[in-house]
Formats: C-alpha cells, sequence, structure tokens
C-alpha cells in the first residue's frame, strides 16, 4: 500500500515478495498444540492471504487500533513470491534421491546427478519434510531453484549496482578530497576470496573492510594524499593482517 502510495487499485495488482519463508518452517512432524511463536501458525495464518481474501489494512502502518479506519485490499490479484535458503534442505532431496548408495547404483538407468547442486532436483515433497505444510506448498504452485552465484555474478555484484560496495568507498574517500582507484586484479583477489570462503554476496562487505580499514583511518587525516591506488599487493597484506583463516576452518 505504501509503495503504491495509498492507491488501492494498484495495490491490488502488485507483487508481493514474502523472504524468509524457510524461517517459518514446523521443528518437528507433530502439530502443536502449544504456543508456536515461528512455525505452523504463521504460516495457517498466511494460507486466506496467499489464496485470495478482503486484508483489513491499518492506514498509517504499525499496529491497528480499534477506532482506525481500515484500508480493504483484495488480494486476489496479488502475485506473491516465496524464498528462502533453505539450509539443509539438501539433505532431504539427497535422502530421496538415494545419494548415499555406497559401491553401486540403485537402477542402471540412474542418471549422474550434480552433486554440487542438488537444489536443482527440488520437489513439494522436500518442501513438506522441511516443514511446510501442505496446503501452504498447494497454494504456491510454481517451485523453481537459483543457481548460487559464480565468479562473475559476484564481480557484477561487486562493481555494477548504483550504491555497489566499490562507489561506496570511492564516495566516503571523496568526501576527504581524496580520489580512490582499485587496481582490477584487486577485484578479482576480493571475488577469489569470497568464493573461497564461501562467503557469498555479503561476505564481500567483510573482504572489503579488511581490506580498506586502516586507509579510511590513516588517509583523512594525511593532508598531503591526493589519490589512493588499491594495488594487489597491499590488498592480499591487509587481507592476511585480518586472519580470515578463522573462517575458513569453521
Amino acid at each position: 500500500m505504501q509503495a503504491a502510495d495509498y492507491d488501492v487499485a494498484s495495490a491490488e495488482r502488485g507483487i508481493v515478495y514474502i523472504d524468509e519463508v524457510d524461517k517459518v518452517a514446523r521443528k518437528s512432524d507433530n502439530p502443536s498444540i502449544t504456543r508456536d511463536v515461528s512455525g505452523e501458525g504463521v504460516q495457517q495464518a498466511l494460507l486466506k492471504i496467499l489464496e485470495g481474501t478482503v486484508v483489513n489494512v491499518p492506514p498509517q502502518g504499525g499496529r491497528k487500533h480499534p477506532d482506525q479506519k481500515m484500508i480493504p485490499v483484495n488480494t486476489n490479484n496479488i502475485l506473491f513470491i516465496c524464498g528462502g535458503a533453505f539450509d539443509g534442505i539438501e539433505r532431504k532431496i539427497a535422502n530421496r534421491l538415494r545419494t548415499q548408495a555406497v559401491g553401486y547404483k540403485v537402477k542402471k538407468d540412474d542418471e549422474e546427478l550434480d552433486l554440487k547442486n542438488l537444489y536443482k532436483y527440488i520437489t513439494p515433497q522436500d518442501l513438506k519434510s522441511f516443514g511446510l505444510i501442505p496446503e501452504l506448498i498447494g497454494r504456491v504452485p510454481v517451485l523453481t531453484h537459483l543457481n548460487p552465484l559464480d565468479k562473475q555474478a559476484l564481480r557484477n555484484i561487486l562493481t555494477e549496482p548504483k550504491n555497489s560496495l566499490l562507489r561506496q568507498y570511492v564516495k566516503l574517500f571523496e568526501y576527504e578530497n581524496v580520489k580512490l582507484v582499485f587496481e582490477d586484479e584487486v577485484l578479482d583477489f576480493i571475488v577469489d576470496k569470497a568464493m573461497e570462503y564461501k562467503l557469498g554476496a555479503r561476505g564481500l562487505r567483510s573482504i572489503c573492510e579488511a581490506i580498506m580499514l586502516d586507509a579510511m583511518f590513516e588517509v583523512p587525516s594525511d593532508a598531503s594524499v591526493q589519490e589512493l591506488s588499491i594495488s594487489l599487493d597491499y590488498a592480499v597484506e591487509k587481507f592476511e593482517k585480518a586472519d580470515f583463516k578463522k573462517l575458513k576452518a569453521a
């Protein structure tokens, strides 16, 4: 409603993305009869909204007050997209595919499985065993997976968006009248380390912080510095000083 400037007709044709839907999975197989803070109760509450109903939305957001006039919104034509990391669901997929068969294949015509990306074999049955209730799975009919980020995708994340990490650092140094330049090898180094430590896109920031931390504190106090070029040797030295090896062990 806020994104549509409180135009109800536009909001009723909108797209709602529900993130972290895996966090409301039920933890055990038996339905809960006691208090269920995050789990089946939340899934049950989502059913009616996903199926299509008239929802009363408070005009200013926040909590509903008894004396507040509500805005009715029909969710019939809203596209709901649910997503999440579903950490651990690959074990459910592996059990179903019986990839644990030792020494021989279960059937002769078994196709070769891509063990590095089991998500591509996901079925509604796996979601059910993970903890989503069948009614919810049935109301979200299209099921698909996303491939893991490769080096090119991580590099694009690092450089291309309007508020990309590198542009943020360049802007920060601009405030101190210092021109910041990253050499190409440094970008490759950052991406390689994010892949090596399996940190994903969020890990790019922690690696950049490890490399840039000293410069961010030291450069502004030195008026003679007009331009700062981050070389590969400098990046490797600062990264090793940050001791990321502990992360790899974890």
